[in-house]
Order: C-alpha cells, then structure tokens, then sequence
C-alpha cells in the first residue's frame, strides 16, 4: 500500500491542490491513501475553516484520505480546536512554526503536543526555514515527547538536509520525510546509517509544492529491497498512525 504522508489541500498563496485534482493523481499513481493537511490559510490563521474542510473531505473518502488537524498555538482556544477536530474525525496533527509564527521551543506549542500524545496522534512538522523551523531543533523538541512521533516534514530541504540526519540520531521518535531527497544522497545516507535505516523513512510528495509523480518516482527508483520500500512508502507511516 502507498499512503502519501502529507499533502495540503485548498489554496495557498502560490500553488492549489483541489480534491478534484487530488484523486486525480492519487488514482493515475496509484496512491491508495493520502493524509491531509488544511491549505496555508488554514494553518495559520483560519484554523477552524480548515480543519473542517479536511475533516470533511476525509469523511466522504471511504479511507482514502486521512486528515490533520492544526490549531495556531497563540490561539487562547488552540487545544479546543484540536478536539473539535478529533471528534470530527481526525488523526494526527500538524504544525508550522513559520506559518503560525513562534519558536519550536519558546514553550508555545507544548500544549497542542500534549494533547496530540494524550490522542495517540503522531505530528508533522514542517522544516528547513531558519531560524525556527530546522531539524535539530525539532529533534530537541521530540526528545521531550518520547512518546510521540514525530514526522520532519521535509528533513530540512534544501538548505539543512545536512543537520537532517543528526537531527534522525539524536531522536529515535524523530522520523524523515522523502520530498525533495535525492535518493543518490540524502536518502542512501539515512538508509545506511545504522542508526537511522530506512525504517525511520516516510514517503510524502508534499503536493502542491513538489510534483507527486517525481516524488514518487524518486522512491520506487532508489535501489533498495522490495520489503524496506515497502515500508518507505506506506508501512510505517501506518503503523504511526496506528
């Protein structure tokens, strides 16, 4: 099974991804299952219209689609708006400290991640923008949370791909993300790290912003064994989701 492990649905500033268009290429690449996330909007200020689009979305997809929740953390109502969204349907939470403005560590979105472990949620956050979204300050904050894993959405691409697989050492919660990754050199490192592999390894195409069939492509051409693969592309990100 392929489950793509982070797409953003709706319309950001640049780049848009309709359901429409979603299925499309889910159905063309055969992707089985795709976990959503609401549009730019939506994660950083409109948080309720987006959490309820993907929740609906999802919802109405016979298990094809899976939704994030995301709730800014300045928001005074923030863990409110996660548990509306759970009781809704959804399953994981994301978090995006450019978008919603605040440091991975400033204490602010502690709160969100206590209530994720709390729901047995794993977290998706984004990374590779200085100076508050980088892998080795998300790999400090997953060591306080052991028990969640965490999803390092994007492993730091482009410029911090280098502090991605320190960032996968020092955290064993901590687990990369393929976009972006040549599979020639940031992916063959973490696969032959032994203290990384690619079991700490999910796939995502990030759509819109990357293009899903090169994402996938990139993947399915990486000379690995047809079990880690598998893995890679859908077997652990459903084992994080439980």
């Amino acid at each position: 099974m392929v489950v793509d492990a982070h797409v953003r649905l709706g319309r950001g500033r640049e780049v848009s991804l309709e359901l429409a268009e979603l299925y499309s290429t889910m159905d063309e690449l055969g992707i089985d299952q795709a976990l959503v996330a609401p549009d730019e909007r939506g994660i950083a200020v409109d948080n309720r219209a987006g959490n309820e689009m993907v929740v609906k979305a999802a919802a109405a997809s016979s298990d094809r689609l899976i939704a994030y929740a995301t709730a800014n953390p300045w928001r005074r109502d923030a863990v409110d708006e996660l548990a509306r969204a759970r009781d809704a349907g959804a399953r994981a939470l994301t978090v995006d400290s450019v978008l919603q403005g605040f440091d991975l560590l400033d204490g602010l979105v502690d709160p969100l991640l206590e209530f994720a472990g709390a729901s047995g949620w794993l977290v998706y956050v984004r990374t590779g923008t200085p100076p508050n979204a980088l892998p080795l300050t998300l790999a400090t904050l997953a060591r306080r949370y052991p028990e969640i894993p965490f999803v390092m959405g994007r492993s730091g691409a482009t410029d911090f791909w280098i502090d991605a697989a320190p960032a996968l050492r020092h955290a064993p919660n901590l687990f990369g993300d393929t976009c972006y990754a040549p599979w020639d050199t940031v992916l063959t490192e973490f696969e032959r790290d032994p203290a990384i592999g690619t079991s700490r390894l999910v796939f995502s195409t990030d759509a819109p912003y990357a293009v899903a069939r090169a994402e996938l492509r990139r993947v399915r051409d990486w000379p690995i064994d047809t079990a880690a693969r598998g893995e890679v592309l859908g077997g652990t990100i459903r084992r994080l989701l439980g």
